[in-house]
């Protein structure tokens, strides 16, 4: 855990706050976070597919559709993205194509895979796995905060 600061650890913690709130909404319980270099928030968002009927209303997305328009290429590169939860491969994608140049992430996706049980959603493709195919590299950080992470899910599914 070396390579995350004390500021990651607040905007990551923030995410899995997020997460939580989006469970008490009604939604399932993901959250994410954007900051600059400087750990500066810029923007925030929880899951909605559930209250909006949206099927890529993960919290990801839902945070880079809302995120500053007029961030540069340059200012975006230097950002980081905080996950309550392993980016699923849909969220993957964005990631890589929003320009973001930073990943820090909580709970794996493996991890979640196992307490969620048996379902048809599920699609065990690491982020890691998605993003070495891109020619831009992405810095990825995690699993880190599991248990703080999974706490959440506790009685979920």
């Amino acid at each position: 855990m070396s390579e995350l600061s004390e500021q990651d650890l607040v905007n990551l913690r923030r995410a899995i706050a997020l997460s939580s709130r989006a469970r008490a909404a009604g939604n399932r319980p993901f959250g994410a976070v954007l900051a600059d270099a400087s750990g500066q928030v810029l923007a925030e968002a929880e899951n909605n597919q559930i209250t909006e009927h949206d099927c890529t209303g993960h919290a990801e997305t839902v945070l880079l559709r809302q995120m500053d328009k007029s961030l540069s290429q340059e200012t975006l590169e230097q950002c980081t993205l905080y996950a309550s939860t392993e980016p699923c491969p849909m969220c993957a994608g964005a990631v890589f194509w929003s320009g973001v140049g930073r990943l820090v992430y909580a709970l794996s996706s493996d991890r979640l895979y196992k307490t969620q049980g048996e379902s048809p959603y599920q699609l065990p493709l690491g982020i890691r796995e998605v993003l070495k195919h891109g020619k831009r590299p992405i810095q990825v950080i995690g699993p880190t905060l599991e248990e703080e992470a999974l706490e959440v899910f506790s009685g979920f599914f």
